[in-house]
């Protein structure tokens, strides 16, 4: 698939409710944020309702950070059944877009890893205080302490500018921010320090991750980019994606099995509550996908399994 097929199917999407019947029918979702970034539910609550749902592996990728991962690794042992991957979210650039890498089974307890990621979250929080100011400057008034109050300790990100403005009443949902005013072609957008995909998944592999590329329709780029990562040690790619088509998935499995790349995917749940968010346990790759991860991972996994 080309960049140009890439950009076509962006508008290619279906309410997720026509896309998958029933409701709740997946068992994997390698793509979850709690409250250690920009998800508005805990790592135990989040790690409750995956279990709930009878979902069997689940990753938690929260950005820029692995501060969930002791409390969802604690709630997932309660949960006979239940395999618990430990992941991170990393945001890199390319020209005139982002790419996001997730990484599975990184090394937590690396003393070099943690001071990279507090590097990166410290970005995100000039990046955000900036933001906040030109939204003062176009007559968008919040509070840069009630954006700080809203991230609840976690790493500080655009999501936590978008409640804060639904809390004024400036826009209805999270996404009408994006849309209208901290999108990456926003007003009141800010550009912040980023690795380049190139990077980003050498560094990841270092530190014990499974580099996996995020998304991969939202970054507008296909084959080459791919290729280019995969030859550097990138194991996969999103397939089974939020509100993917058939049609997409179709499209994006087909590129991962030509290049060898595991076909990921998950919900990117942020538990927003915005209308048709897709939820844990409704999108996900097979089992066996999982499974395939699992054993990639080798002894550098650090899942808990039960």
């Amino acid at each position: 698939m080309n960049g140009e097929e890439f950009k076509a199917s962006r508008h290619a999407v279906i309410p997720q409710a026509e896309a998958q019947a029933p409701r709740y029918q997946a068992q994997v979702d390698l793509h979850l944020h709690t409250t250690a970034s920009d998800g508005r539910l805990a790592p135990q609550e989040l790690v409750r309702l995956v279990a709930q749902r009878g979902l069997k592996v689940v990753a938690i990728t929260d950005h820029d950070s692995t501060a969930g991962l002791a409390e969802a690794r604690a709630e997932a042992a309660l949960h006979p059944g239940l395999t618990l991957v430990p992941g991170v979210e990393l945001s890199t650039d390319i020209p005139s877009s982002e790419v996001h890498l997730l990484g599975y089974f990184v090394d937590e307890e690396s003393q070099e890893f943690q001071q990279l990621l507090e590097h990166f979250r410290h970005g995100r929080e000039v990046r955000a205080r900036r933001m906040v100011e030109k939204l003062n400057e176009l007559g968008i008034q919040i509070a840069w302490e009630r954006v700080v109050e809203l991230a609840g300790g976690g790493a500080i990100g655009r999501p936590h500018i978008a409640q804060a403005m639904v809390e004024r009443g400036y826009v209805t949902y999270p996404q009408d921010a994006f849309a209208r005013y901290i999108g990456r072609n926003g007003p009141a957008y800010v550009e912040r320090e980023k690795l380049t995909p190139e990077e980003a998944v050498p560094l990841l592999i270092r530190h014990g991750g499974l580099p996996v590329l995020a998304h991969p329709i939202e970054s507008g780029n296909g084959e080459p980019l791919l290729t280019a990562l995969k030859q550097i040690g990138l194991v996969g790619v999103e397939v089974y994606y939020g509100h993917y088509t058939p049609e997409q998935v179709e499209l994006l499995l087909g590129l991962a099995n030509k290049l060898d790349l595991v076909p990921c995917g998950g919900s990117d749940y942020h538990a927003l509550g915005t209308p048709g968010e897709v939820e844990p346990g409704m999108v996900g790759p097979p089992l066996e996908v999982a499974h395939r991860l699992l054993a990639l991972a080798g002894g550098r996994r650090r899942q808990v399994r039960h």
